[in-house]
């Protein structure tokens, strides 16, 4: 895992967590002797945190590189399976999918996604197909995106054992539902220590002198990832009130997200929650994330972004909790491409502040009582272990925290 670590860590040096805001961009050939060209880094001090390194750089422009292209054989060599929601959802989706065509693009190698059939209502079999699709165009690497694709992956990874699957979100995957049975190698699994990054989020809301907070998020509260932020933004928010003396309350709801999609409902519920005192919301859930915005917007509130920095798509945005989606998906390839696929193959791969893979964009940064210094300062410690963020989100409901009052609806 520490050499892991070190390709990671390389990696986020050249690849910034800030998100492009992407454009949906339409087709033509890609030509490798056309290549965006990446942006210079200012070259850092050895005193530097890796943090400050990602400042150096300005924000690489995803949008120049197409998410359509036309392989002259018909064939492409990686592919992308998304999650609920729309390829260009400016958080989970996208994240992923920009990591895949930078590499892809700047490696010459063909590339296309592959959207599951209806949409948010789609069922393992409608994965299936796309992964099905992908595979008999060619692709010798398929990226997933999302814990819900886990069956249809265990169906496709069993019927292309020489593809190769990448499960962003995911978690290792059997021949059968059986413990018993034999791990299918051709799956690499990633997730993230999203309960490191909710409780950098709480913290610095608490901190920056918000004491009345809320959370919503996708997935029903079936969603590990999903759950892991909630859990962690709880634990930010009691930890910060208790540092500084402070009873804070937070509101915590499930409503509404079941399938990701913004909705009346959901503003509706978030802008009564503004109305009632509610100073600012995490939305936790990719697309729905619209909804959180026009709510704090018509309400004067404030909103804490996803997956990746959300700052671009609302001026409500304060911070977002973000994770390494590009870079976790590039570091994958990589390693497939030097010929070591066993570094992933059949594991489930943890990335998180250890990896400077989870945290809060700086490039964007809002707050005005909590400074970077103070964030820096608060992440080393999470990151060399003298702050420990409880994983186990299954003790949200029965955690008893002294100086948050905590709300579930």
């Amino acid at each position: 895992m520490k050499k892991i670590t070190a390709i990671f860590l390389a990696m986020l040096v050249l690849f910034s967590f800030a998100a492009c805001g992407g454009k949906n961009e339409s087709g033509g050939n890609v030509s490798t002797t056309n290549k965006p060209s990446q942006t210079e880094a200012t070259k850092p001090s050895a005193e530097k945190t890796t943090a400050e390194k990602n400042e150096d750089k300005k924000d690489f422009d995803y949008a120049s590189i197409p998410n359509t292209m036309t392989s002259p054989d018909g064939k492409y060599e990686l592919a992308f399976v998304t999650d609920l929601g729309q390829l260009l959802d400016k958080s989970f989706n996208q994240g992923t999918w920009e990591g895949l065509k930078r590499y892809a693009h700047e490696k010459g190698h063909s590339y296309k996604y592959y959207q599951p059939a209806n949409g948010n209502r789609a069922t393992d079999e409608d994965r299936f197909n796309a992964m099905k699709a992908a595979a008999d165009a060619g692709a010798k690497v398929v990226v997933c995106a999302g814990y819900l694709q886990g069956e249809a992956l265990r169906k496709a990874a069993t019927e292309y054992p020489d593809v190769k699957f990448i499960f962003i979100d995911g978690s290792v995957i059997r021949e059968t539902d059986s413990e018993d049975s034999a791990i299918l190698e051709n799956i690499a699994a990633i997730d993230f220590n999203e309960e490191q990054s909710g409780f950098l989020a709480g913290f610095a809301a608490v901190a920056d002198g918000y004491t009345r907070l809320g959370f919503t998020g996708g997935g029903g509260g079936t969603n590990p990832s999903c759950n892991r932020f909630a859990y962690g933004y709880a634990q930010g928010a009691q930890a910060a009130a208790e540092k500084l003396g402070k009873e804070v309350e937070m509101k915590l709801s499930w409503e509404y997200g079941a399938s990701f999609a913004p909705s009346a409902e959901l503003q509706t519920l978030l802008s009564g929650w503004y109305a009632d005192g509610t100073e600012i919301i995490f939305c936790c859930g990719g697309p729905m994330c619209q909804s959180a915005f026009a709510a704090a917007s018509a309400n004067d509130g404030a909103v804490i972004g996803v997956d990746v920095d959300q700052s671009g798509d609302s001026d409500t945005v304060i911070t977002s909790a973000v994770k390494g989606l590009r870079e976790s998906v590039i570091l994958t390839l990589d390693k497939i491409e030097k010929g070591e696929w066993d570094t992933f193959s059949g594991k489930l791969t943890t990335l998180g502040a250890k990896d400077d893979a989870v945290g809060l964009p700086l490039n964007s940064w809002k707050m005005k009582n909590f400074t970077v210094e103070d964030y820096k300062k608060l992440y080393e410690k999470i990151k060399n272990g003298e702050i420990t963020v409880d994983r186990d989100f299954t003790k949200l409901k029965a955690e008893s925290f002294d100086k948050l009052k905590l709300v579930i609806i």
